[in-house]
């Protein structure tokens, strides 16, 4: 019971970090204007959240390119923070080596949730036509996932379902 506490409490808390880290990954490798001037108020809450731990990376990781190593490594690290914590909690019995391996998938399963969630927004908010800033946004970071399927799979009608 106390195991499934933690592991819930872990995951949530982590879970919103990692993919905020992850997020601004994504939006600076895309372009997308994060400032307090740009108005996008989804960039100005993922700067808030994990400048604490983005910042002292940076000093020490270099950009490689458009990828953000510094982003990418403060997601991963939560990851693993999570998984060790978990480790030791249900008694440190199996072996270490998975750690890292259950991080990489939990990073993998954490980029996938999130462009899934992307994909559902972007999707509803097409349904009801309001133009925001938060709007665009979500336009901008779901265009480049469907932009592949979209090749494949053409308007129906008029309707994209892509």
């Amino acid at each position: 019971m106390l195991y499934q506490i933690i592991s819930l409490l872990l995951e949530v808390v982590i879970g919103i970090v990692s993919g905020a880290c992850l997020l601004r990954l994504y939006m600076q490798w895309l372009h997308i204007p994060m400032s307090v001037r740009s108005g996008n108020p989804l960039g100005r809450f993922v700067f808030a959240l994990t400048d604490w731990i983005v910042l002292p990376l940076r000093r020490v990781l270099p950009a490689v390119g458009a990828l953000d190593t510094a982003s990418l490594m403060a997601a991963l690290l939560l990851q693993l923070a999570e998984f060790f914590i978990l480790w030791l909690v249900a008694g440190a019995g199996g072996g270490l080596f998975a750690v890292p391996i259950l991080a990489l998938f939990g990073l993998l399963r954490m980029t996938v949730s999130g462009m899934t969630v992307v994909v559902i927004v972007y999707a509803l908010l097409s349904w009801i036509p309001m133009p925001s800033v938060l709007g665009g946004v979500v336009a901008r970071l779901a265009e480049p996932m469907l932009r592949p399927i979209r090749r494949f799979l053409p308007l129906v009608g008029g309707i994209d379902l892509s």
